[in-house]
């Protein structure tokens, strides 16, 4: 009787793999501290000027903190207020030494440089060097990374390679930039978790969107630059304070902490689904 028991095995196998996949597309269920709903992350990129002397003061008022994805070059500009907001608990992360990205910006292509004629070994470089400034004059060792432009590739053509790879050797995160979806805690990749556009928006249209993607208890990680400047790329100064104020709220249902303290979280938490 080996063939039909051949036969049966193989069924079987067969069946069992069919329902493991329709098992995994399954919702999960996910919990976080004080049964909030969702969790959510307010971050900043490139250290601009207006975060250390707007933003932090708003978040420090309500005792919240942010991530700020920093490239040095801008941190040298106001480095004592930078060391100050390290020291008062924010978290800092990698934005990069050079902040390249795709060389359709002008004003990149101008400096030479952009991320069509970059190498992994130079990016690398860049990012790394950008940790050892960071360790040196912020006394901090990022844990987490942003992707400038949100691009995540090097070269271009059927040359091009991703350095995703490169972010989850040397980050616990990396977090993408304008995008459509929030972070499903069961699924979300942690080297290419999703950003949400903060930046010319009022606070009925962030809470429409957040509205929009809270299913699954996701994790929502907003993405601003500026903050209180009259600018494409700012966030108003007003709306980050009604933010901070609706999303600290229990009624609301969300958990308001850093990148890398939600990540933690989730890390231990999740039902991994892969």
């Amino acid at each position: 009787m080996p063939k039909p028991f051949t036969f049966i095995s193989i069924a079987y196998l067969l069946t069992s793999a069919s329902c493991f996949a329709q098992d995994s597309t399954k919702y999960l269920g996910f919990t976080y501290p004080d049964k909030a709903q969702n969790a959510v992350s307010i971050t900043f990129d490139d250290a601009r000027e207006s975060q250390v002397d707007v933003g932090t003061t708003i978040l420090n008022k309500h005792n919240v903190k942010a991530t700020f994805y920093v490239s040095p070059f801008n941190v040298e500009k106001r480095l004592k207020k930078w060391q100050k907001a390290a020291k008062a608990g924010h978290e800092i992360a990698n934005h990069t030494s050079s902040h390249v990205c795709t060389g359709n910006f002008e004003w990149l292509r101008k400096q030479g440089l952009s991320l069509e004629q970059t190498t992994l070994e130079w990016l690398e470089n860049d990012i790394l060097s950008a940790q050892q400034y960071l360790a040196k004059h912020l006394d901090v060792t990022p844990r987490a990374f942003a992707y400038p432009c949100g691009n995540t590739f090097v070269g271009r053509g059927i040359k091009t390679k991703s350095y995703v790879p490169l972010i989850a050797k040397h980050f616990d995160s990396g977090r993408t930039w304008l995008d459509e979806s929030a972070n499903n805690p069961n699924f979300t990749d942690f080297a290419q978790l999703t950003g949400l556009r903060i930046d010319g928006m009022s606070f009925d249209e962030v809470i429409t969107m957040t509205e929009q993607l809270r299913n699954n208890n996701a994790w929502l990680i907003l993405a601003g630059h500026d903050i209180g400047e009259k600018s494409q790329y700012s966030t108003d100064a007003k709306v980050l304070e009604q933010l901070i104020i609706y999303f600290k709220d229990p009624k609301n249902g969300y958990w308001l902490d850093t990148v890398s303290n939600v990540g933690d979280y989730v890390k231990k938490q999740r039902k991994s689904i892969d």
